[in-house]
């Protein structure tokens, strides 16, 4: 799959139910590059991850930031 796709639409989806917590997403794929950076530039609070594994940590701190 198109990451930069997949990324533009959890921008817009963000937008639209106007997220406040953090959202944490792992992509792998076509222009996964493209994708993480359409999502850290989108000022958003989205999370990129690598792996589940690192999903999983990033999650468990963007909740004890809170």
């Amino acid at each position: 799959m198109k990451c930069d796709v997949i990324a533009r639409g959890i921008v817009n989806a963000a937008k639209s139910v106007k997220i406040s917590v953090p959202l944490v997403v792992r992509l792998s794929g076509t222009n996964v590059e493209l994708g993480k950076k359409i999502m850290a530039e989108s000022g958003l609070p989205i999370i990129t991850a690598d792996n589940l594994d690192d999903a999983a940590a990033k999650a468990v701190a963007a909740m004890a930031n809170k």
